[in-house]
């Protein structure tokens, strides 16, 4: 299948204390500090994606990620307002719809290490699914999404502040965690993504000191969208925990810098 990518790289990050660039251009070779070197994340991540039409989805320090990006032959999507993950993809459908390709990788722009391998295996996983999510089993749940499997179906992806109420026998059914990476059907994802937008969540934020109630939009959505609606929604267990970890927090980016040093090879 001939296969697009589009990678969420518009937010800044609040919990990178410190920093005030785009967190997917981080430095996975640090210099002077953390926050300074080379190997830039989105960078990384863009040469192991698999080959094909790529769109970056932009905001916070656009110019910077367009810079660092622009010898890859990269469209851009501007995502006027940080309104959620399903936000920045419904910022990119006008890419996502256009016949330039059979299936789509949807992945985010902090995400370092998923090898090309896996992103493969999940587009042979559209030979019998139209959306695949990758998951993942980590040490700790700490408050990732889980997915809420039966058989090889994802029925739908859990968000920590409602499973973390359950009782103790239903979270030992949620084992698997939702990595935030994604592939599609492209013909599939196009009839859902206006669904997706017709269903925004109005969440309460504090905006410039004060509480408003604002939309936001989720990809996770679409997974019980779709499964509602009998299509087949697959998932794919990545072995390894470290293959998925998002870089949000200064603790974090130093874990995955290590990573880097210590099997740059393997990267």
């Amino acid at each position: 299948m001939k296969t697009a990518c589009v990678i969420l790289a518009a937010g800044r990050g609040s919990r990178m204390k410190g920093y005030a660039g785009n967190k997917s251009l981080l430095p996975l070779i640090p210099g002077k500090s953390p926050y300074e070197g080379e190997m830039p994340i989105l960078l990384h991540i863009l040469t192991h994606l698999p080959s094909g039409p790529k769109a970056i989805v932009v905001n916070h320090a656009k110019e910077d990620v367009m810079a660092a990006t622009k010898e890859f032959g990269v469209t851009y999507r501007e995502q006027p307002e940080l309104n959620g993950t399903g936000g920045a993809l419904l910022a990119a459908m006008d890419f996502v719809t256009a016949d330039i390709s059979d299936s789509l990788i949807v992945t985010m722009g902090d995400v370092p290490f998923v090898k090309t391998a896996t992103y493969r295996q999940m587009l042979e996983c559209l030979k019998d699914h139209a959306l695949v999510v990758l998951g993942f089993r980590p040490r700790s749940q700490k408050q990732y999404g889980v997915l809420e499997i039966a058989g090889d179906q994802v029925r739908k992806i859990i968000e920590w502040k409602y499973w973390s109420a359950y009782p103790e026998e239903r979270k030992e059914t949620l084992r698997i965690c939702n990595s935030g990476i994604y592939a599609a059907r492209r013909d599939v994802l196009m009839r859902y993504l206006p669904v997706l937008a017709s269903r925004p969540h109005v969440v309460s934020k504090e905006v410039d000191g004060s509480l408003k109630d604002v939309e936001e939009y989720f990809i996770t959505d679409l997974v019980e969208y779709m499964h509602d609606d009998g299509v087949s929604t697959g998932y794919m267990v990545s072995q390894d925990e470290e293959e998925v970890m998002g870089v949000d927090d200064l603790a974090a980016l130093r874990k995955a810098q290590e990573i880097y040093r210590s099997n740059p090879l393997d990267q």
